[in-house]
């Protein structure tokens, strides 16, 4: 079986950009993940990370981009892709991400299939809860993420 992650990152304190945490928080509570997947809430960590790739062939990033895009609308990025989301810095932790997936590929524990869900913020200012139009995309992503897992 496909070993997978579902990492969510983002910091809970800037409202909006705590989606993945959040995505990660309703999956753990209200899904049932299959025996092959786990899930991370990867906060603003960076690098710290590393090890939890370790046996991954499937990684699936749920985070917060500023595409240019209406608030709540959700992209779905994978293969080369990806290094232009995360090239699409919405917070200070978006800088640890790449840094992270670059280290997987250093030391050779890049996952087979990367997937990165990012939804289009509608504030990243200081406070603790979602702005509406992206609690309401709260299960989409949370069933996305889950429809990744192979």
């Amino acid at each position: 079986m496909t070993k997978t992650l579902i990492l969510g990152v983002g910091n809970l304190l800037m409202s909006d950009d705590g989606i993945g945490v959040r995505v990660v928080e309703r999956i753990e509570t209200a899904r049932v993940l299959p025996p092959n997947a786990q899930t991370l809430d990867g906060g603003t960590c960076g690098l710290d990370l590393l090890h939890f790739l370790e046996g991954v062939e499937n990684l699936i990033v749920v985070d917060a981009a500023n595409m240019g895009l209406p608030p709540g609308t959700i992209r779905r990025m994978e293969g080369d892709d990806v290094p232009a989301f995360l090239a699409q810095k919405v917070s200070p932790h978006e800088i640890n991400l790449p840094e992270l997936l670059f280290s997987a590929r250093l030391v050779d524990i890049y996952p087979r299939r990367v997937v990165v869900l990012g939804i289009q913020p509608q504030s990243i200012a200081v406070g603790l809860e979602l702005t509406p139009p992206i609690a309401a995309q709260l299960d989409e992503l949370a069933d996305r993420a889950l429809a990744e897992i192979v």
